[in-house]
């Protein structure tokens, strides 16, 4: 697959400049996180009430399949991005995605539900990714978090509303196979729109490169920029632990809530409707906290939102009732918000244009082990101890990343360190 060069003198970075192209990215990405949002209330009901699933790690192992397949995706996004172009890797996330309404809507078995999440972390892996490094492409360093937190927004507010819309249709229709008409409209329109509308961006990260002002060594090896982003850099590998765990308790809170709220006592339409407070939250305040981290700094919004985070979770776990959880999830949502968008931002800082890609990949492998991680330890945890204990111990968790970035992260963004 080749890539379309066109002329430096004829690039343009910036988000007014590259306006067009930008809001088709944000459209495009609202689409894909409508793909996650409309298994969000209600699959864990389906595996309870149609398949009969009772432990809680059996139940949980859709998002434990999801989560591998999904990181392993964005480590190659963000190569493959690099060597194939953007757009290319775009557009096969979204055919991987094709088949997923389908195995949801008429899956006779628990594993079909699996392989449908298997091919939806694939999906998502190679479509977020790739929506990601093409807004940093086009916007430069200027204004990374708020492309993020736009970017984040979109997603993650479609997760919200493909979520009530769910639980709304589950209500009124059944839980199969009605809800997941939704979903085919989802892939019929990000499909098209990211193979007719959307354009290569390589080419802005390559213009971005030759006026970088940041390190000048620019040529290393895949295993150099695992080891850098992983482990060896105190920015990067602090960003990647940080994700990682965001990404333990969400899993956790995808897996377990719906489940404590039908214990507590919640009808499909409240569940519904707790399952997109949080994500509307994350998704809406990440319009203000990308950008603010471009003002005030990425370590400071990093670090309290995973404490508020870690807060959030204690509250849900000691309420009873509809508003304790609604409050819980709202707190939780703006600690995401905190996080979520900053935590990229501060790849795009770090990170030199000629590596950007797979850095982001990188990070996106580790934090979307999250959760895989959180889904089994929340499982395991439930089935010996009880779900609120689970909670408990992945509040905890949560505190002790935050903590972590607050030792060993340097502010990366280069207004707020001066």
């Amino acid at each position: 697959m080749t890539v379309t060069n066109t002329p430096s003198s004829q690039i343009r970075l910036g988000l007014k400049e590259n306006l067009p192209q930008f809001a088709l990215l944000v459209l495009v990405n609202a689409f894909v996180g409508a793909m996650v949002g409309m298994e969000r209330s209600i699959l864990p009901i389906i595996a309870e009430e149609e398949f009969l699933l009772t432990a809680h790690t059996a139940v949980l192992s859709f998002i434990v399949v999801f989560g591998i397949s999904k990181a392993i995706a964005n480590y190659f996004a963000g190569r493959f991005s690099e060597t194939w172009g953007r757009k290319g890797v775009l557009v096969v996330g979204w055919l991987v995605a094709t088949p997923v309404p389908f195995l949801l809507m008429w899956a006779p078995t628990w594993s079909w539900v699996l392989f449908a999440n298997f091919l939806l972390g694939i999906s998502q892996g190679l479509t977020w990714s790739t929506t990601v490094i093409m807004k940093i492409d086009l916007v430069g360093p200027k204004r990374r978090g708020l492309a993020m937190g736009f970017n984040e927004f979109s997603g993650y507010f479609a997760v919200a509303a493909a979520a009530l819309g769910t639980g709304y249709i589950a209500t009124t229709w059944g839980l199969r196979p009605e809800p997941f008409y939704l979903g085919v409209g989802f892939v019929v329109f990000g499909l098209a729109i990211s193979t007719f509308l959307v354009r290569e961006t390589r080419h802005h990260a390559d213009h971005e490169a030759t006026t970088y002002s940041g390190s000048v060594e620019k040529q290393l090896s895949q295993r150099e920029i695992f080891q850098r982003t992983s482990f060896t850099d105190r920015n990067l590998s602090s960003v990647s632990q940080a994700g990682l765990v965001n990404n333990l308790n969400d899993g956790m809170a995808w897996g377990l809530f719906p489940l404590f709220f039908s214990l507590a006592g919640m009808n499909l339409n409240q569940i519904g409707w707790l399952a997109a407070i949080y994500p509307a939250v994350w998704g809406i305040g990440q319009l203000f906290t990308g950008a603010l981290s471009d003002r005030i700094g990425r370590k400071g919004l990093i670090v309290a939102g995973m404490w508020l985070q870690s807060v959030a979770i204690a509250l849900i776990a000691i309420s009873s009732g509809f508003i304790g959880f609604a409050g819980g999830a709202v707190l939780l949502g703006i600690g995401t918000a905190m996080v979520y968008p900053t935590l990229l931002a501060a790849i795009g800082d770090v990170a030199h244009p000629a590596w950007r890609a797979s850095s982001i990949g990188i990070y996106r492998l580790w934090r979307d082990l999250g959760y895989a991680v959180g889904a089994l330890i929340a499982g395991v945890v439930a089935d010996l101890l009880g779900i609120s204990f689970a909670m408990w111990l992945i509040a905890a968790l949560t505190f002790i990343s935050g903590l972590f970035v607050f030792l060993r992260m340097r502010e990366t963004h280069a207004r707020a360190s001066s």
